[in-house]
């Protein structure tokens, strides 16, 4: 197949049911060496159970491409895969790399110099305050804020960047014609419009509860550092610092109250190595 052939097939078989992430890689090296390869032939290669094989041949048969790709064009929505010249390396890094992302915006925010920033849903004053005396520093210095436009941490960090006139990628766990939380639908057409939004799932696809750990992979390889800002001990945010350390990441933390939850993600982070700040000077050091 050909570059703009094995483009179609990525974005045929991303919307068959029953396709994994990895089961489509699979794929795509097999259709590298290979002019033609059945669909049945395909669900052997991403090694689908025997269960499911029919209902994915159905599901492949249904596809309409042209109808599809019309859907996408009205809302303004675009699409790469890992085989663009526009494909993040950093992604490189990942066990389970994203074989297509949807997005809206300026893509060119992708190759600029990037903090991921996350944090509890239930910010608090002294979570935002603290926003507020690292974020402007990193803007000034022209990194984009990546985050989650999750309610809390992720909702101050896109909107102190838009306030700096800085710039801002949001990285969401459903399809972007889908608004999570419904109180950041103006927010998240800004960023669309203005700004990057990024997805890995196609249009219509809810905010399941297991999109959010896999956008968090997505937020930790795209910044060239993590900063944490309040977490609890269990947390969506400790689990993207971590996959930040994963990729080789450095992972700052804001110190907190020992006697406040909100702070005892941080504080153990930094108990394990992670950088303490309270000043944007600290992560420009850290980073060089």
């Amino acid at each position: 197949m050909n570059k703009e052939e094995l483009k179609q097939q990525i974005f045929h078989l991303f919307h068959c049911k029953h396709m994994t992430t990895k089961g489509i890689i699979y794929c795509i090296a097999a259709c590298i060496d290979q002019a033609e390869i059945s669909p049945y032939e395909l669900a052997l290669i991403a090694q689908l159970p025997k269960g499911v094989i029919h209902d994915f041949l159905e599901s492949y048969h249904q596809v309409d491409i042209p109808t599809l790709v019309a859907r996408y064009q009205e809302q303004n929505i675009k699409w790469f895969t890992m085989i663009d010249t526009c494909y993040p390396s950093l992604f490189k890094e990942m066990d389970c790399p994203p074989v297509l992302l949807f997005y809206q915006g300026d893509i060119s925010l992708l190759s600029k110099k990037k903090m991921a920033v996350v944090g509890c849903r239930k910010m608090s004053q002294y979570g935002k305050r603290s926003l507020q005396c690292i974020l402007p520093g990193l803007i000034k210095e022209d990194y984009v804020i990546v985050s989650g436009l999750a309610r809390g941490i992720d909702t101050c960090s896109h909107q102190l960047a838009l306030s700096l006139k800085g710039k801002t990628i949001g990285v969401v766990g459903a399809g972007l014609d889908v608004v999570y939380p419904k109180e950041n639908a103006f927010l998240q057409k800004k960023i669309a419009t203005e700004q990057l939004l990024l997805s890995e799932y196609p249009i219509g696809s809810p905010p399941k509860k297991y999109h959010f750990p896999m956008r968090n992979r997505i937020i930790a390889a795209l910044g060239q550092g993590c900063l944490v800002v309040e977490a609890k001990k269990r947390s969506g945010s400790l689990i993207t610092a971590n996959l930040a350390l994963e990729y080789g990441k450095s992972v700052f933390a804001v110190p907190g109250s020992i006697t406040s939850a909100s702070s005892m993600g941080t504080n153990e982070l930094i108990q394990q190595g992670a950088k303490s700040v309270y000043h944007a000077q600290h992560i420009l050091e850290e980073l060089g």
